[in-house]
């Protein structure tokens, strides 16, 4: 039974400290403190353990056969594209959790300070990074808020949002500070009922470096101390604080060309443009969308099914074919998904390289292009490592961009094997899988499914009652 609503919420802050696991949490003595003196559980994930599939559970309550979220991307059929990171969040289905607390509470006010699918959503406030696009071709950091207002406040406190520290070969904490002190502003400001925020900063050198490198074991210990602020301010207002992750991130020593190998079979074609090759998903009659650890094949007719399971079985590195009774067992059975969807072996990962010869690849494969690659590239964290003038060509289109000129920053490497880290599959050890913190003691009793996180937020807002054996 519902509790009446009560005068006043508790005040939330939920920070999804992405790659955070047991392992790590070590190294972190703040949130490790926070656990110890409120509560700590193993986080049940979604497949595909990745950021848009999973935090769209956390909102709606839902599997992604449900809210659609099959990936961080997927190929859009009506469309004939591939799409990647989408924003709009009208393409996740489902009732969210402000909707929810609104009914239990007129008047719920929250704040997203870069969750993904942000933009167009019912929240109170936005803050999600926004590239300025200009007619010339340039692309200039910056980021979207609602209010629109809240924009000139944060750059004028904050500087302009870091776009080239928050992805990229120069990913860094840089990114999830701004993103720290944006929260706080907010807090302080706004005082918000929920608070929503995103902290990157995990996600990049255990992939650079792998999960046991000191180089991520250091990232781990500096995002917690940048978080010391903000934990301070939650404590002082009185604000219950959940710190959960979507996924953890497990050693990986090789990827598997899954493209490749339909494009050897004959199943995917392309089509050239000044010497450069293009995937033709329109005409292919497979292909895949490569999403760290999983992969969407779609095959564009029936009869091609078994060529392409054919032509993936056996391939080194993939450990499963998901069929629909497979995607159905995973909760991944939406029109959205592929017909086939196959899941990495636990030390392997998905390129998303369809061309034979580097010499033919498209000139975006060089660049940090999230939007116009066929699926994830992690190597966009390195600068190319044999090109002894990456550096001088990095130099120079900075100084293009600072005259305010087009610029071409081609730095990014087509070997992927300096990836140490990846993640999408099911976690085989709780240890390097996700876990949920929280300020208030015995708030679970035991693991998390993420398709409980929304209630468990609702409860500890005084929104809705506990099940009755928790009582």
């Amino acid at each position: 039974m519902t509790p009446a609503s009560p005068a006043t919420p508790t005040p939330l802050l939920v920070l999804d400290v992405v790659g955070l696991t047991p392992r790590l949490l070590d190294h972190m003595p703040r949130l490790k403190t926070l656990a110890g003196s409120g509560s700590q559980a193993e986080l049940g994930t979604v497949l595909p353990a990745v950021t848009c599939a999973a935090q769209s559970t956390f909102l709606t309550g839902a599997p992604p056969a449900e809210h659609g979220i099959v990936g961080n991307g997927w190929y859009f059929r009506e469309l004939g594209e591939v799409l990647l990171w989408r924003q709009h969040n009208g393409l996740v289905a489902g009732d969210k959790l402000w909707d929810a607390a609104r009914r239990a509470h007129p008047g719920y006010t929250v704040a997203n300070i870069c969750w993904w699918y942000a933009m167009g959503a019912d929240t109170d406030i936005t803050v999600t990074p926004r590239p300025v696009y200009y007619a010339d071709g340039r692309k200039e950091p910056d980021c979207y808020t609602r209010p629109p207002a809240l924009h000139d406040q944060l750059t004028e406190k904050l500087g302009t949002f870091p776009l080239f520290h928050f992805w990229g070969p120069g990913a860094d904490l840089v990114s999830s500070q701004w993103i720290i002190d944006a929260t706080r502003h907010i807090l302080d400001a706004h005082h918000p009922d929920l608070a929503l925020a995103y902290l990157p900063h995990l996600d990049y050198d255990l992939q650079r470096y792998g999960p046991d490198d000191p180089r991520s074991l250091q990232a781990a210990t500096d995002l917690d101390t940048a978080l010391a602020p903000l934990l301070d301010d939650a404590r002082r207002e009185g604000r219950t604080v959940v710190a959960l992750s979507e996924y953890g991130i497990t050693k990986v020593s090789r990827s598997v060309d899954i493209n490749r190998a339909l494009r050897r079979a004959g199943l995917l074609e392309v089509h050239t443009q000044d010497g450069m090759e293009y995937l033709d998903a329109m005409t292919s009659r497979a292909f895949a969308v490569a999403d760290h650890q999983l992969a969407h094949i779609y095959i564009r007719r029936p009869e091609d099914l078994d060529s392409a399971r054919e032509a993936l079985t056996g391939l080194a590195g993939i450990e499963q074919l998901l069929d629909d009774e497979g995607k159905k067992a995973h909760g991944l059975d939406h029109p959205r998904s592929g017909e086939l969807v196959a899941v990495a072996e636990p030390d392997a990962w998905f390129t998303y390289y369809y061309w034979l010869d580097d010499t033919l690849a498209p000139d975006f494969a060089q660049l940090v292009e999230i939007h116009r690659k066929p699926g994830y590239d992690p190597v966009e964290l390195f600068m190319d490592p044999l090109d002894p003038y990456v550096k001088l060509k990095a130099a120079k289109a900075l100084a293009r961009k600072k005259l305010g000129m087009r610029y071409r920053m081609a730095v990014v490497p087509l070997d992927p094997s300096p990836i140490r880290g990846s993640h999408g599959r099911l976690p085989d050890d709780p240890n390097d899988g996700p876990l949920i913190l929280c300020s208030t003691p015995r708030a679970f009793t035991g693991p998390v499914r993420a398709t409980d996180v929304k209630s468990l937020l609702l409860q500890l807002a005084g929104l809705q009652a506990r099940p009755a054996e928790d009582n």
